[in-house]
């Protein structure tokens, strides 16, 4: 694949990093048609997604709203490197996403 050619599954994979409905469009047409780069970034988005749900939850405390920025800026790093054809993410914690959320495969 030449540097500017697409990977099969950028759509889907951009897609995801578009909100929560976003995320579920991406997933179910990713599950009949699957591409290794969109599943890569959909389990990516849905750790992001978990990451939030813990800044909501930690609202009432002040580490909260650093987490909600964390992950915000976290989910920008995330959706550009999706537009530029990396299959790369956020040191350590991509990684561990791709671990745990197997059954999103």
């Amino acid at each position: 694949m030449s540097p500017m050619a697409s990977p099969p599954g950028k759509f889907k994979a951009i897609l995801a990093y578009f909100t929560f409905i976003g995320l579920l469009i991406a997933y179910f047409v990713n599950k009949d048609d699957p591409d290794e780069f969109a599943t890569w970034h959909i389990k990516n988005m849905f750790g992001l997604l978990i990451l939030l749900f813990a800044a909501v939850a930690l609202q009432q405390y002040n580490v909260g709203i650093y987490v909600y920025w964390t992950t915000v800026l976290l989910w920008l790093i995330s959706l550009v490197l999706a537009f530029l054809n990396k299959k790369k993410g956020i040191p350590f914690l991509s990684e561990k996403f791709q671990t745990w959320f197997k059954f999103l495969d």
